[in-house]
């Protein structure tokens, strides 16, 4: 029997599609090009990209109106994911536990405001490029 869950995808606007670095391993590729009928090297090409040390493959991404940019697999109207079942072993695990972080503050903040259909997004931002300031 699985640990309960304490979120509902259906209701989150999709976070996770939205992290910079969705890891790839080979696996994941075998089971995306099976999954889209393609070969191994052309759904490498196609729908991954180098990453860093730590994650060398990741998942391409495309503009999003919510979060900037996500995953090249949601579905920008029904936030869902358009190769679920050959989806990668990060998205198969996420969050990994029985509670989400975002879709928690995403509740609460639901509630807060009252309304169903609120939607939260936050960029980081890049504060090494400020002026620091002048002695």
């Amino acid at each position: 029997m699985s640990d309960p869950a304490f979120y509902s995808c259906a209701r989150c606007p999709a976070y996770c599609c939205s992290y910079a670095h969705i890891p790839v391993n080979e696996r994941d590729l075998r089971r995306l090009a099976r999954g889209h009928g393609i070969s191994i090297e052309k759904a490498r090409k196609n729908f991954t990209k180098r990453g860093d040390d730590e994650t060398p493959r990741v998942m391409r991404h495309r503009d999003d109106e919510i979060f900037e940019s996500t995953c090249i697999f949601l579905d920008p109207e029904t936030r869902g994911c358009t190769t679920y079942e050959s989806r990668p072993t990060a998205c198969r695990q996420y969050p990994g536990t029985v509670r989400c972080g975002y879709y928690d503050f995403l509740a609460s903040e639901r509630g807060r405001f009252d309304e169903d259909d609120l939607v939260i997004t936050a960029w980081i931002a890049d504060t090494d490029d400020e002026d620091e300031d002048d002695d």
